[in-house]
């Protein structure tokens, strides 16, 4: 039964001294946590949102440290993904959530791994949309470094240029806004992200993906050098009993995803919120 109208409501919370904003859509103890992509905000992700709480979900949309409504410290060292999936732990702690499924696009697919690395009791399930991963290194090296430079010693002209940014009127639809907020960013929050991302873990370990026990959608697409389709399709196959869905294109979910939310919906149907998940022994681990 579709549920047509779900409440929405804003807060914030303080992680290690710094305030991160989130967003909630929908009601229930079924809680769905979404996480953007690099540089963008929640917005990347209102349509989901408001799609799964029409279905019962109670939806969580968070700001990571340095993006959207949180706070932004010039700090590399803060912006690491394994920094990120702490910062969701807490997110559930504030929210006095056990367990959710913890879901993400690029850079948001990789902490949410992180998430069930660091604390697999409190996921029960993960979606992993477009991953980066090992083949995505060459091409991620060559597009964020040049603009890591750009923004770190731009100076002026970058200050310029975000200040311009922050003066659009922001339209309806989020897909714009959320790209308007990131033009918009200060370059030396921009480049502190940068810095630290590029110097700090990413996905984790192939045998940390093997241990992951919870039940996993992976999204991936293919013509996408920043996303592989074989990244998408490796992890698909190294996590246990994970499922894959093809998109056409990376911004089908967001503009047409009338072919791929049912394939969600499904797999969210059969997610247990109330079991927690055990984490798989390594091999060669002493019981």
């Amino acid at each position: 039964m579709r549920i047509p109208v779900h409440t929405c409501e804003t807060g914030t919370f303080r992680y290690h001294g710094h305030r991160l904003g989130y967003e909630i859509h929908g009601s229930g103890r079924r809680v769905i946590v979404l996480l953007h992509g690099l540089l963008l905000d929640a917005n990347i992700n209102r349509g989901l949102a408001h799609a799964f709480a029409e279905q019962g979900y109670r939806v969580v949309l968070l700001d990571l440290l340095g993006h959207g409504t949180s706070e932004k410290p010039a700090d590399a060292a803060l912006h690491r993904f394994d920094r990120y999936a702490r910062q969701v732990v807490a997110l559930l702690d504030h929210l006095g959530v056990e367990r959710a499924v913890v879901g993400g696009l690029s850079l948001g697919a990789d902490v949410a791994l992180q998430v069930a690395t660091i604390a697999p009791e409190r996921v029960a399930g993960l979606i992993a949309e477009m991953p980066v991963m090992e083949n995505a290194t060459p091409f991620a090296a060559l597009l964020f470094v040049p603009l890591l430079l750009g923004v770190q010693f731009g100076g002026p002209v970058a200050r310029l240029y975000t200040g311009l940014m922050r003066r659009i009127p922001r339209p309806r639809n989020d897909l714009i806004t959320g790209v308007l907020n990131t033009l918009s960013t200060p370059p030396e929050a921009i480049a502190a992200v940068l810095h630290g991302i590029l110097v700090g873990p990413v996905a984790p370990e192939i045998e940390q993906r093997r241990a992951i026990s919870a039940p996993t959608l992976v999204i991936g697409h293919e013509r996408d050098l920043l996303h592989p389709f074989t990244d998408a399709v490796n992890l698909a196959e190294q996590i246990p009993g994970a499922s894959f869905l093809q998109a056409n294109s990376i911004l089908e979910l967001r503009t047409k995803p009338a072919r791929l939310l049912p394939h969600i919906l499904d797999f969210l149907d059969g997610i247990d919120f109330g079991r927690a998940a055990q984490p798989r022994q390594r091999a060669g681990a002493q019981p």
